[in-house]
C-alpha cells in the first residue's frame, strides 16, 4: 500500500516535469530569437537617433496618457475646463520622435536612390549618368492657421497621433514658444483641399504655421513677434515672394475661416509678408469692374463666390460677416489689390 501511494505521487510529478521541459524547448528558443531580433533592430537604428534606444525600451509603456482637467482657484484645484498643468503628459514625445526619425530615414533613402530606370515601356539607356547640377525642391508659399484648440499641448497631441492625419511645420504658442515639428523640406499635412490660383496641392509647395488660438480670441504680441521671426527666416532662406504669404481660409474659403478676424494682416504686410492696399479716398472703381474676375486673379477659389468674398473681407478688411455682397469701400480695396496682381 505504501509503495502504491508513493507511485500515485511520483508519477504525476514526472509527467508534469516532462510537460514543462517540452514547453521550455519550444518557448525559450523562440523567445531568445525574438530578443535577438529586437536587439539587432535597435542596433541597426542606433545611428539614426540617440533617442531611439530609449524609445524602444519605453515607448510601449509611455503611450497615450490622460490628465485631469483642472482649474486653479487659489490653493484649491477643481475639476473643470481643460487647463494643462504639464504639457509633457499630454502626448508621447519619445514615441513621436521615434516615428518621425523612422519616416525621415525612409524618405532619405528614397532621395539617395538612383533615378528609376525600370518604368514600364520606357527605353532607358543601360549606362546611368547622373547630373552634377541639382538641389532640393523648396516651398514657395506660407499658409497661416489658427489651431482652434485650447492649448499647445492639445495641438502637439493632435499632431503626434497617427490617426489624425494632420500636421504643420510650425506651431507657435501664445507665449511665443515655437515648435518646429516637420522639416521645411518635407510635406506636412496642413492645407488640405482647396485652391489658390492654379494650385490645388498646397501641401507640396508650402510651409504651414499653426498659431495656438481657440479660433475667436486675439493673438498675443509674443506670438506675433515669434511668427514674424519665423516668416523672416523662411522668406530669406527660400526666397518666398511677398504675395505668397496667405491664410488657410484664403486657400480654402469654402470650408475654413482661419486665421480668425483678429489676425494682424496689415502688420505682416508692412513687414513684407503679404500684400496690402493703400489709401482708397480718391480711388474710382471702373463701372465694368468684375469682382469675380478680380478675386480669381488675386488667387481665390471663386466656385463659391460668396465664400470667397467672406474670406477676402476677413483678410483685407478685418470684418467677420456672412454678407456675400461687397460694399463700395470693399470694392475699392479689391480693385486696388487687383491692380497689384495684374
Amino acid at each position: 500500500m505504501k509503495e502504491l501511494h508513493i507511485k500515485k505521487i511520483i508519477i504525476p510529478l514526472i509527467i508534469l516535469l516532462i510537460s514543462l521541459v517540452g514547453c521550455a524547448r519550444k518557448i525559450i528558443p523562440s523567445r531568445i530569437e525574438q530578443l535577438k531580433a529586437e536587439r539587432a533592430q535597435a542596433l541597426r537604428q542606433k545611428d539614426s537617433s540617440s533617442a531611439i534606444a530609449t524609445v524602444l525600451r519605453h515607448a510601449k509603456h509611455n503611450r497615450k496618457k490622460t490628465i485631469p482637467k483642472v482649474i486653479e482657484t487659489g490653493s484649491e484645484e477643481k475639476i473643470g475646463s481643460p487647463v494643462l498643468r504639464d504639457n509633457s503628459k499630454y502626448y508621447d514625445a519619445n514615441y513621436a520622435n521615434y516615428i518621425y526619425t523612422k519616416l525621415a530615414n525612409e524618405y532619405a533613402d528614397t532621395i539617395a536612390a538612383l533615378p528609376s530606370t525600370n518604368d514600364k515601356g520606357v527605353d532607358y539607356s543601360s549606362d546611368f549618368v547622373g547630373s552634377t547640377n541639382f538641389n532640393l525642391r523648396k516651398p514657395q508659399f506660407v499658409i497661416i492657421h489658427h489651431t482652434a484648440q485650447d492649448s499647445v499641448g492639445e495641438t502637439l497631441r493632435t499632431f503626434t497621433l497617427e490617426r489624425t492625419q494632420v500636421s504643420a511645420q510650425y506651431v507657435i504658442g501664445r507665449d511665443g514658444s515655437v515648435h518646429h515639428m516637420v522639416n521645411d523640406y518635407l510635406r506636412a499635412w496642413q492645407a488640405g483641399q482647396g485652391k489658390w490660383g492654379n494650385i490645388t496641392d498646397m501641401n507640396s509647395c508650402s510651409v504651414g504655421i499653426e498659431l495656438d488660438n481657440d479660433g475667436f480670441e486675439p493673438f498675443t504680441d509674443k506670438q506675433i513677434n515669434s511668427l514674424l521671426l519665423v516668416l523672416q527666416n523662411l522668406k530669406e532662406r527660400f526666397n518666398i515672394p511677398t504675395a505668397n504669404f496667405i491664410g488657410h481660409a484664403d486657400y480654402a474659403p469654402i470650408r475654413k475661416d482661419d486665421p480668425n478676424v483678429n489676425f494682424p494682416w496689415k502688420l505682416l504686410a508692412n513687414k513684407g509678408f503679404g500684400l496690402w492696399w493703400d489709401d482708397t479716398t480718391n480711388v474710382v472703381v471702373p463701372q465694368d469692374f468684375n469682382e469675380y474676375l478680380a478675386l480669381r486673379i488675386i488667387g481665390y477659389d471663386v466656385r463659391d463666390l460668396g465664400k470667397a468674398i467672406i474670406a477676402f473681407r476677413r483678410h483685407f478688411c478685418g470684418i467677420e460677416s456672412k454678407d456675400t455682397s461687397m460694399s463700395p469701400e470693399e470694392r475699392k480695396i479689391l480693385y486696388m489689390l487687383y491692380t497689384k496682381y495684374i
